[in-house]
């Protein structure tokens, strides 16, 4: 049997992370909210964000817009993308990252199609919250050592979800965890252990 909960390791400047969140409800256990830094993810493991490369980056705005629409989800890009999620993190960690609070702070970015960096609209939302953003410098070891925590269990992207030690990323990743959680042999069998050592043939110089 699997776990009784599943971490769920998100960055509220993933457009993916907002998609996953509408899609929790599908998931046959209890979800820990797991705030970290996906520049902190990208840069221990040495990769790029979509953001970064043109080509994914239109791409990555075009399937994410489309698939949101498919799903019923409201959803509009912020102004700008992408933006510095610093502060929104530290405003979750800081409203112990409750479902309600993250919950909110996302809406904030993905339904408005305002910039997400404006300081009047960000304080609004920790007054909204009942959080002074002079408390938000408190949590911000908590952050790097939340990130740090993340890449330790294998975390490179977000949204990714970890149970038992099994990394499965990506919205659309939620079937496979859910086979997973209802039956651990999904994982847990020959040709999962085969592909899992597969050796490298050739390697990009």
């Amino acid at each position: 049997m699997a776990s009784s909960s599943v971490d769920w390791y998100f960055d509220f400047v993933s457009p993916y992370s907002y998609i996953a969140l509408h899609r929790l409800g599908e998931l046959s256990q209890p979800v820990n909210y797991k705030p970290v830094l996906f520049a902190g993810l990208l840069n221990h493991w040495g990769q790029k964000g979509p953001a970064e490369i043109p080509a994914k980056r239109r791409w990555t705005y075009r399937w994410c817009t489309w698939w949101a629409k498919e799903l019923g989800i409201p959803f509009r890009f912020p102004a700008e993308h992408p933006f510095n999620p610093l502060h929104h993190l530290r405003l979750a960690l800081a409203c112990g990252s409750r479902p309600e609070a993250v919950k909110r702070i996302f809406e904030s970015i993905w339904m408005s199609g305002e910039n997400a960096s404006d300081p009047v609209r960000f304080a609004a939302l920790c007054g909204e919250l009942g959080v002074a953003e002079s408390q938000l410098p408190e949590v911000k070891e908590q952050l790097r050592k939340a990130t740090e925590a993340a890449a330790a269990a294998g975390v490179f992207g977000v949204p990714s979800f970890v149970v038992d030690g099994e990394v499965f990323w990506g919205a659309d990743a939620i079937d496979f965890l859910n086979a997973y959680l209802h039956n651990s042999a999904v994982l847990r069998n020959d040709e999962m252990r085969r592909v899992d050592g597969l050796p490298v043939g050739a390697a990009r110089k």
